[in-house]
């Protein structure tokens, strides 16, 4: 951590007071840069105009996101290592400005017809903008809430499901005022590049402001009032000790595994609702937008749960409910069946993401929070390019004149074997040795 971005200290043991930074504050403003950042979890309802436009593929388009979020996660990875040395504010900084140059190029890249350059802008360098803003709230807040550790990365993290919500809100609203359909195909949608505009130009300024408030406590840094508890960790791991230990590896797979079957379902949420239900665009974007809502809110419930269950335990039951709607969930025709499994499979999705950075703070501890979670995190970005492919492939490969769309059938099958490999490698999982902290 640089002296820059970290308060200094004026007496031992600093507790929160008047004198310090209104850590609620900071926390608002981390929310604030996730909620932005979360809007590449509504990718799936530009696929259809640009997909129908320009007579891309649905891979070629599913390549876009899948790129989003490989370069999200390989990012967050070198951030988390940056944010102790560049600076949490540099890092999110530079984050802000790379996914707000991405959306506006992907904006151009829809006007000129050039896929090639919407994989390089949402996909490499939004995706890498992306990455290395999302970690760098979570690494500052795990420290200024110590006794809050699961509440708080769980409230942090819910900004990213709902960001995802109200982008699928407003995207096809904008989408559809400006297009021109012929029996329900677009044939032009400028739309698209009205909100990349838009939002391209919201991220650099907001994330970048928003950024500002993203200092470290000062080293002795306590909590007034807080509970003293015995909380079990190991305090003194870096990065390096933790790479020796095989908790790192079991919860980088633990992670992979949730990612990898939500995301294949939030990257196909709206195609799915209008092939399976036979929705039209606007009703299907309903399910994509409450699935967000839930995604959003996952993350602070079982955030918040883990506090009492523990994160073991959590991410115990995040598997098990979810394993039997994955199985379930082709043979559902029913609209409200179908958005109550998809709803209760995005809050366990996000529950994921609410609940492992706490898992991480507390088997390795926060002081070098940011470098490891930093690598827990590529695991997202791993899933990102599997999950969303596997369903593109068996998409394709399933195509027949019978059926020409093809079917989601078999990688939601092959999703719940993912999640039983996640539910097992949570059983495997040992508190390392610890030092018993208060």
């Amino acid at each position: 951590m640089t002296t820059q971005d970290t308060l200094p200290p004026s007496a031992p043991g600093i507790v929160q007071s008047p004198a310090l930074p209104n850590r609620w504050i900071i926390a608002l403003c981390g929310v604030l840069i996730q909620m932005m950042l979360g809007t590449v979890y509504a990718w799936s309802v530009f696929k259809k105009p640009l997909i129908q436009v320009h007579g891309w593929s649905e891979y070629m388009v599913g390549i876009t996101f899948a790129m989003t979020i490989f370069f999200l996660g390989f990012s967050a990875a070198l951030g988390g290592r940056l944010v102790d040395k560049a600076g949490s504010r540099k890092v999110a900084t530079i984050g802000g400005i790379l996914f707000g140059i991405g959306t506006l190029i992907a904006a151009l890249a829809h006007q000129i017809d050039n896929i090639y350059l919407l994989w390089l802008g949402y996909g490499v360098i939004g995706g890498i903008g992306n990455g290395l803003a999302y970690v760098t709230p979570i690494a500052v807040l795990t420290r200024w809430f110590p006794d809050k550790k699961g509440l708080i990365t769980g409230l942090a993290v819910m900004g990213f499901g709902l960001g995802a919500a109200f982008m699928s809100l407003f995207a096809p609203l904008v989408i559809d005022a400006f297009s021109t359909k012929t029996a329900g195909h677009y044939v032009t949608a400028p739309g698209v590049s009205y909100v990349f505009y838009v939002s391209g130009v919201i991220f650099l300024i907001g994330i970048t402001l928003a950024s500002r408030r993203l200092v470290n406590p000062p080293a002795g840094y306590t909590v007034a009032g807080a509970k003293a508890k015995t909380v079990a960790t190991v305090a003194t791991v870096d990065l390096g000790g933790a790479k020796r230990m095989s908790q790192l590896y079991i919860l980088w797979g633990i992670l992979f595994f949730n990612v990898a079957a939500g995301i294949a379902l939030i990257a196909n949420l709206a195609n799915m609702a209008q092939e399976n239900l036979g929705l039209l665009p606007i009703a299907a974007g309903t399910i994509a937008i409450a699935g967000s809502f839930f995604n959003g809110f996952g993350r602070l419930f079982w955030g918040g749960l883990s506090e009492k269950l523990g994160r073991r335990n959590v991410f115990l039951l995040i598997f098990l409910t979810q394993i039997p709607l994955f199985l379930l969930l082709p043979g559902v025709h029913s609209y409200w069946t179908f958005l109550a499994i998809c709803c209760w499979i995005m809050l366990c999705y996000g529950g994921g993401f609410g609940t492992m950075p706490s898992f991480t703070a507390d088997t390795f501890g926060a002081k070098n929070m940011g470098a490891i979670y930093g690598v827990v995190l590529f695991a997202w970005g791993v899933a990102g390019g599997v999950g969303p492919m596997l369903m593109e492939f068996f998409k394709n490969a399933t195509k027949t004149k019978v059926n020409p769309n093809g079917s989601f059938d078999m990688a939601l099958y092959i999703a719940a074997g993912l999640l039983t490999a996640g539910l097992i490698l949570t059983l495997l999982y040992r508190k390392p040795k610890v030092e018993k902290l208060s």
